[in-house]
């Protein structure tokens, strides 16, 4: 059973950072991952991690005190390998950028796709793991600047309040793009391929559509509804 009113630490990590430390929690870790995927989430009980690594549950509690704070050490490790990797987006128009964020992300996940798979259900739920959860802004958040970037930083980038707001929308693009990816039970995910081929043959006219006036309006006014219903964003309100 787990004590899920016990306060996180700061996204799991236990104070101070030996060598030793850290050597243990990616272990705790690496296991309570390994339990999740192949039994799923709710099935798994840090009793059964701390068995599994060999170790007391007071140890574990240490480091992971709950159930979420494994969720939110995985969140944390792969919206930070992502933010890493999407360093190197190259310049140019703000959907071939896109592509290559959607395409980033996807490379990112997919050595954890069969544990992503099992969270799936925490995933798109209104959990405090949610994607859209308070607790999980700081992942949230460092993913959604990169789309944001994506298309303010390009070379055909709108003018704001467009920009952001096209890269907010783009960031739920991908977001249903990865849902589709993750439920996907075609060999090698060939339907998700497909889908991205898709994606990239309608990138063009939208962009056009994008440069009309009363598509702007509408895009701003989706995003201020968006930001409020699924971020309760005050600003949007």
């Amino acid at each position: 059973m787990f004590t899920e009113n016990v306060k996180l630490r700061k996204r799991g990590r236990p104070p101070g950072r030996t060598a030793q430390g850290l050597a243990a929690r990616e272990r705790l870790y690496a296991t309570a991952i390994q339990l999740i995927a192949a039994r799923g989430y709710e099935a798994t009980t840090l009793r059964d991690v701390a068995h599994e690594a060999g170790v007391s549950v007071g140890l574990l509690y240490r480091y992971f005190p709950n159930k979420q704070a494994v969720v939110l050490a995985l969140y944390d490790e792969l919206s930070s390998e992502y933010a890493r990797q999407a360093e190197e987006m190259p310049p140019g128009r703000w959907r071939d950028r896109f592509v290559f964020a959607l395409s980033t992300s996807l490379a990112v996940l997919r050595p954890h796709r069969v544990a992503l798979r099992a969270l799936t259900p925490v995933l798109a739920g209104a959990s405090e793991q949610g994607l859209f959860a308070e607790s999980t802004a700081f992942s949230r958040l460092r993913v959604q600047q990169v789309f944001e970037d994506a298309v303010v930083g390009s070379s055909d980038a709108p003018k704001q309040p467009i920009a952001s707001a096209l890269g907010r929308l783009l960031y739920l693009v991908h977001l249903t793009v990865l849902l589709w990816w993750l439920l996907d039970r075609t060999p090698n995910q060939a339907a998700t391929a497909a889908l991205m081929s898709l994606v990239q043959q309608l990138l063009p006219s939208a962009a056009r559509t994008v440069r009309l006036p009363p598509v702007r309006r509408f895009l701003v006014s989706v995003d201020a509804l968006v930001r409020e219903a699924l971020f309760g964003d005050p600003v949007a309100a």
